[in-house]
Parts: C-alpha cells; sequence; structure tokens
C-alpha cells in the first residue's frame, strides 16, 4: 500500500470501531465483517469482495502496535493538521493553491505495494526524516579510508612482496578507550538527547533531526575529561601493518587493502588502505605491459653470417637467442614466458630486440680485412632506393 493510501484511509471507519478500541475489540470486529463479506458468502459480488480486502488491509494495521502507533502518527501528522492532501476528504490547508497533481508519495519516495512489509516501511521512513521522539540506537560508523606511498625494486615489483607499513592517523584513545573519561571514570547520557546524539528542529510543521549541540551527536557527556584526548575520545595514533604488493605491479598503481585502514566507531567496519606503487627503473630491463623488453648488442659479423648468442633472463639462468644469417639491426625476437606474471599465474614474454656495434677503433688486421670484404662485394649503395624515390637531383 502506499503511503497515501495509509494517511487517507480511516482504517478505525472500515472496522467500526474507535480509535481508543482494545486489540480484542478490533479483532473481534475483523472476525465478523470478514465472514460478512468474505467471498465464499458472496459469489460472483465484486463490491462484498473489495470489502472484504479493506477489511484485511485495515486489521493488518490496526492489528500491529507498531504498525498501529506508526499509522497515527502519520494520521496526525498530515491526516488532521495543517496538511492535507488536495482532493482527499476534509479539505485543509493543503498544497498551495489547490494543486491536485500533488502527490506525497513524490515526497517520501514511493513505498512497496502487495507486500508483508509494505506498511511497515512507513516507520523506517518516518523514523529517518522525522524525530518521533523515541529513542535511537547510535548508527555503526565505517573507519576512514587511509593512504599511503610505496616504492619497490624493479624485482619486487615483478615477484610481489609483503611490506611492512607504518601508518599515522585518527582512533580510539589508548588512555581512555575511546570513552573520552578520564580514567576511573565514565561518561554519563546526554541529558539533551537522551543518548540518542541527535535532538529535534521544528520547521514548518515538520521535526527534522540534527546532530544534539550538547554532547555533539556523541550520546554521551564527559565530567571529567580523558587528559590524552581532551574528552574526543579520539586520538592520534601510529600502527604497523603487513602489505601484501601483488606480483607484477606496474609504476603508479594504486593498490587497495580491504579492511586495512582506520579503526570504525560503535562496531562500524575498518576503513581500508589505498596504496601508491613507485617502481624504481632496471638498468637493464624495461617493461611493456605484461612483456619484458631487452635490448642486446650484437656484432656486424653475428648480424651478417647468423649467430647464437647469450641472452640474460631476470632472475633466473641465461637462454641462448639463434639469430639467421643477415639479421637487421633493431629486429626483435620474442623469447616466450619469461616476462611479467600475470594474475592467471600465466607469463608474458621476453623482447629481445637486437643492435648492431660498430667498433670504434680497429686493427691492422681487421681493417685490411675489411677493405677486402668491401672490396669482394663491388660497388652496392644501399642509398640508391631512398634517393630515386625523393624526387630529388642525384
Amino acid at each position: 500500500m502506499s503511503t497515501k493510501d495509509w494517511i487517507e484511509k480511516d482504517y478505525y471507519k472500515v472496522l467500526g470501531v474507535s480509535k481508543d478500541a482494545t486489540a480484542d475489540e478490533i479483532k473481534k470486529s475483523y472476525r465478523t465483517l470478514a465472514k460478512k463479506f468474505h467471498p465464499d458468502a458472496n459469489a460472483d459480488n465484486a463490491s462484498a469482495e473489495a470489502k472484504f480486502k479493506e477489511v484485511g488491509e485495515a486489521y493488518e494495521v490496526l492489528s500491529s502496535d507498531t504498525k498501529r502507533r506508526e499509522y497515527d502518527e502519520a494520521r496526525s501528522l498530515f491526516g488532521s493538521g495543517g496538511f492535507r492532501f488536495p482532493g482527499s476528504a476534509g479539505g485543509g490547508g493543503g498544497a498551495r493553491g489547490g494543486d491536485s497533481s500533488f502527490n506525497i508519495d513524490d515526497l517520501l519516495g514511493r513505498m512497496n505495494s502487495g507486500q508483508g512489509g509494505g506498511a511497515g516501511g512507513m516507520g523506517d521512513v518516518f523514523g529517518g526524516l522525522f524525530n518521533r521522539g523515541g529513542r535511537q540506537q547510535r548508527q555503526p560508523r565505517r573507519g576512514a579510508d587511509a593512504e599511503s606511498e610505496v616504492t619497490l625494486s624493479f624485482d619486487e615489483a615483478l615477484d610481489g612482496v609483503t611490506l611492512p607499513l607504518r601508518l599515522s592517523g585518527e582512533g580510539p584513545c589508548d588512555a581512555c578507550r575511546g570513552t573520552g573519561a578520564r580514567a576511573g571514570t565514565v561518561p554519563r547520557m546526554c541529558p539533551t538527547c537522551q543518548g540518542t546524539g541527535s535532538e529535534s528542529r521544528n520547521a514548518g510543521g515538520f521535526a527534522f533531526a540534527e546532530p544534539c549541540r550538547g554532547c555533539r551527536g556523541r550520546g554521551m557527556v564527559v565530567d571529567d575529561p580523558c587528559g590524552e584526548c581532551l574528552g574526543s575520545g579520539r586520538a592520534r595514533s601510529s600502527r604497523t601493518v603487513q602489505a601484501r604488493i601483488p606480483a607484477g605491479v606496474k609504476d603508479a598503481s594504486r593498490i587497495r587493502l580491504k579492511g586495512k585502514g582506520s579503526p570504525g566507531e560503535n562496531g562500524g567496519p575498518t576503513g581500508d588502505l589505498y596504496i601508491t606503487v613507485h617502481v624504481t627503473p632496471h638498468a637493464l630491463f624495461g617493461r611493456s605491459g605484461d612483456n619484458l623488453t631487452l635490448t642486446l648488442p650484437i656484432t656486424f659479423e653475428e648480424a651478417a653470417l647468423g649467430a647464437e648468442v647469450k641472452v640474460p633472463i631476470l632472475g633466473a639462468t641465461p637462454v641462448t637467442l639463434k639469430m639467421p644469417p643477415g639479421t637487421q639491426n633493431g629486429r626483435t625476437f620474442r623469447v616466450k614466458g619469461r616476462g611479467v606474471t600475470r594474475k592467471d599465474a600465466t607469463r608474458g614474454d621476453l623482447l629481445v630486440t637486437v643492435q648492431i656495434t660498430v667498433p670504434q677503433v680497429l686493427t691492422p688486421e681487421a681493417r685490411e680485412a675489411l677493405e677486402a670484404y668491401r672490396a669482394a662485394m663491388g660497388a652496392q649503395d644501399p642509398r640508391a632506393d631512398i634517393m630515386s624515390r625523393s624526387g630529388g637531383v642525384s
């Protein structure tokens, strides 16, 4: 049923009882009417069927002490005061200008219909929006999230590592165990809010709840405050947590460690710890996604004639790379499974890019050999093609 139904329908009138009727009187009237309008006794009578449903709806609300109290409060606040639904019985102050399109459901939110807890939901709405004067349990509060930064070596980032992190933040005061009162004393209930941590503020017929000014929302008053936290119950503290950095983490990654942040209040959950990771570059290896990269120097004769060369592997035994004759400078070879460990425990590859080195000093024998090589190769011009395609004058 909707909020509007709760406020506009007179369930006492439906059952034919007074507002002061006892639970037995309500039950007796319901049984009489339910028997009278039961579909089995009124075949093909739509009016009796509708009346039977209305009687059942009224009894569902008035037979429950909680629902009945909330129903009475809702009708007292909206149904018989200075506010009425436009177009509802009894007229009243209503919305400005008699706007018949106004719907209280738009103000308080739609309620679920056709469910056992539908009517009971009104208690949640009015309990949260309006202060009905009852004692309320202080709600648990989640702890704050914490931030930290770590710097890892290239190897640690690839393999993963567990690090102790020293964190500073606000938490329960150790001296008073979070009560705010000096050792040997205890705080007392706030006389203003009766321990609820909130007080009502009237605003145009509505009573909105706001943090109590007497206790600042804590629900307790400290007469003899703790010397360490000055009565707040909170203090700066340091603690060490073990942070597991997963294998394969990248530079500038932000890692979330659930439940490693600041402690909660009133039984609330602990916050999370967010770690920003910085990775120190390696002197030899680089990284491209899940692959490692390496620039490998080779000689001219190795590139021209082909060769088998040793390739270093990070943290493991070198492997042999077989290069074919005529290998060009800048060619990249792939060594499978020698890269970064992925989340599924598979590994990326090692990408080896060869770079031909040119000797800066030649021995007489080496120079003579190169001269002989040049003579044997004849007049070859490797730039002839780009000259012809450039469109310039040769």
